[in-house]
């Protein structure tokens, strides 16, 4: 059987690696709704965070902050986006969102389920936006930063003009008159194309826009065109104001009406901006302060609250206060999405691969075994086995540990850094390379290198294109699958990790693709493509340790190899080093006889001799001692 007749869903499906705040497709909601997995970690999440959103439904409250911190692929961005389908619970494939919940069971305790019901059926409005793709350009050195992209957001929710403030008061206006349809249709009328299309090329249809205006008799030509002047200047809106609109706006809804701002990517926007981060805490302070918890900020970021800043002298527990709800996700259960949403086998393929576990159980520990006294688990038993396969469990938390010490290292590149790839996506796209293979293979972990290529850095990537190129690693010219390169993969992966020794052991265990291969001749040929390697200058050896080399590591290795030192300096200063820093003492003293008979020595030897010397001193004294004592 063929790995891709094995699992339950298509294995080539469109399936999103990364979760784009933003991105609103009917198709990939539905299927971010239905394959959704609350793992154990997550029913905690969705425990705390309905149960704070619960006391601004049915009371007042001003602790509607909520900050979700995690590193990279804890699904930080996915948990946002699923919060804002139920929160806004709107309608989806002919399903409410919270359906899918309900439906699928996701949710194990059925108080929570209630909080989210309720959630679910109160009116909101979700403003769930990017806060970096959202703001100004050159925003960021505005001290007001924050709240103006908050302002812009909750303009566009509404349908004004986000890009133009002063645009959105006037619509905003005419909307409370009840003449923003006719201010519209007379628009077209006299300029000839829809405001919404027309609106942003603002300084070119001024005479349109008063003689609309006069035209609706909403203002003297006078007024229009005074208005327009004072539009050109620079818009300024204090928090408090700010507060204070959104308060008229749901009070103009009623029926209990909430809004939530969902920001994403929060922490990485306001770095060490103390300006930055001051606004938007005074922002969520003043939002919950008049709006009585009916309008939440729910943030995102990076890492968690204390560490995202690094300005001196601030309030870390004040900053907290803001944010009386916080969420810490990990990639703890990241293999547990992985073998729901890619791994789940049909029943006919799992009673298969049982039965193939039982059959080389033993065969399988014996092949994979790693000798550096750090725990990389195997399948546990044959339900473990037909679960994971085409994978070996130690990759969940080995591939895991490998991205995030590229991104620590700065081996990625922007769009790893940003969170672009996730292990969901690894694994999918790792599986689909194999899928025409039959059962019985085991994806190695070079595999995922190939998945993360396009996002590394030159410096890291460019070693592994150029060992294609070269006629000693890859002499028959093949652009894909060089067990050498394969095994400089490997080596890649693992560079900067602490979790496994890259020894040859290791890196034979790492490199096992089928559950047939001969250990020992595997063992063979990676220890023949690392002497390849390093000829080449693309590996370094430590002992027992094998290294791979970046180019700019390379090329110091080059000069290195480059310097002509001449020997003498050499054996001067290893003189220097042996005899002053480890044998301080200038005489030999001869062990026998109390240590009576001390010798002296020049320090300056030949140390290429050295070993031969010691004996023939040794064999000396012995003689000299032997002679003189009878």
């Amino acid at each position: 059987m063929q790995i891709r007749e094995m699992f339950a869903k298509p294995i080539d499906r469109d399936l999103q690696g990364v979760i784009i705040v933003g991105q609103d497709e009917t198709a990939n909601v539905k299927q971010e709704l239905e394959e959704y997995v609350v793992t154990r970690e997550l029913q905690k999440h969705f425990a705390d965070f309905f149960a704070a959103y619960k006391t601004g439904i049915i009371g007042n409250t001003s602790k509607t902050g909520v900050w979700i911190s995690g590193f990279f692929g804890s699904g930080k961005s996915h948990f946002l986006k699923v919060l804002s389908y139920l929160l806004e619970n709107k309608e989806i494939a002919g399903k409410k969102a919270i359906d899918y919940f309900t439906d699928d069971n996701k949710i194990a305790d059925p108080m929570v389920l209630a909080d989210m019901q309720l959630a679910a059926n109160t009116p909101t409005d979700v403003v769930l936006f990017n806060i970096d793709s959202k703001s100004d350009s050159n925003s960021k050195q505005n001290k007001d930063a924050i709240v103006n992209v908050f302002l812009k957001v909750f303009n566009e929710m509404q349908g004004y003009c986000g890009a133009m403030p002063f645009l959105a008061d006037l619509e905003r206006r005419l909307n409370e008159e009840g003449k923003y349809e006719e201010f519209k249709q007379k628009f077209e009328e006299n300029y000839g194309d829809a405001w919404t299309d027309s609106r942003q090329d603002f300084d070119f249809i001024q005479d349109d826009i008063v003689d609309t205006l006069v035209d609706m008799d909403f203002m003297s030509e006078a007024a229009a065109r005074n208005w327009c002047e004072k539009a050109a200047e620079p818009y300024k809106i204090s928090i408090e104001d700010f507060a204070k609109r959104v308060k008229v706006y749901i009070d103009r809804k009623a029926n209990n009406h909430h809004v939530a701002f969902l920001v994403d990517e929060v922490g990485q926007y306001i770095g060490d901006d103390s300006n930055l981060m001051l606004n938007l805490q005074t922002v969520r302070e003043e939002l919950g302060k008049e709006c009585n918890g009916k309008v939440w900020v729910i943030v995102t970021s990076q890492q968690d609250i204390d560490s995202i800043t690094k300005v001196k002298g601030n309030d870390f527990s004040k900053i907290q206060g803001r944010f009386d709800t916080r969420i810490s996700l990990s990639s703890a259960n990241v293999d547990e999405v992985i073998k729901k949403r890619i791994l789940d086998k049909k029943d006919t393929a799992a009673q298969m691969l049982r039965l193939l576990y039982g059959q080389k159980a033993t065969t399988i520990k014996n092949k994979i075994v790693f000798n550096d006294g750090v725990e990389k688990k195997l399948y546990a038993d044959e339900d473990d086995f037909a679960l994971v396969y085409p994978f070996v469990p130690y990759q969940f938390n080995l591939l895991a540990s490998v991205l995030t010490s590229i991104r620590t290292h700065g081996a990625s590149g922007k769009h790893l850094s940003e969170g672009e790839r996730s292990m969901l996506a690894m694994f999918k796209e790792s599986a689909m390379d194999y899928k025409e293979h039959e059962e019985g293979t085991l994806i190695p972990f070079h595999a995922f290198y190939d998945a993360l290529e396009n996002f590394l850095d030159h410096s890291h990537r460019g070693v592994i294109i150029k060992a294609y190129d070269n006629s000693f690693i890859n002499p028959d010219h093949k652009t894909k699958d060089v067990f050498a390169i394969n095994v400089l993969k490997t080596l890649f992966m693992i560079k900067y990790v602490n979790d496994v020794e890259a020894n040859i052991d290791n890196i034979t265990s790492l490199m096992i693709s089928d559950i047939e291969d001969d250990r020992i001749e595997l063992k063979s040929k990676v220890e023949d493509a690392l002497k390849v390697l390093q000829r080449q200058m693309l590996v370094q050896r430590n002992g027992e340790i094998y290294v791979f080399l970046t180019d700019e590591e390379q090329e110091i290795n080059r000069e290195i190899e480059s310097q002509n030192v001449e020997m003498a300096e050499v054996i001067n200063k290893a003189s220097e080093m042996i005899f002053e820093d480890i044998f301080t003492d200038k005489k030999y003293r001869y062990p026998a006889f109390n240590g009576r008979y001390a010798f002296g020595f020049n320090s300056i030897v030949d140390l290429l001799e050295l070993s031969l010397r010691k004996i023939i001193m040794i064999q000396v004294l012995q003689l000299y001692l032997i002679l003189h004592l009878r």
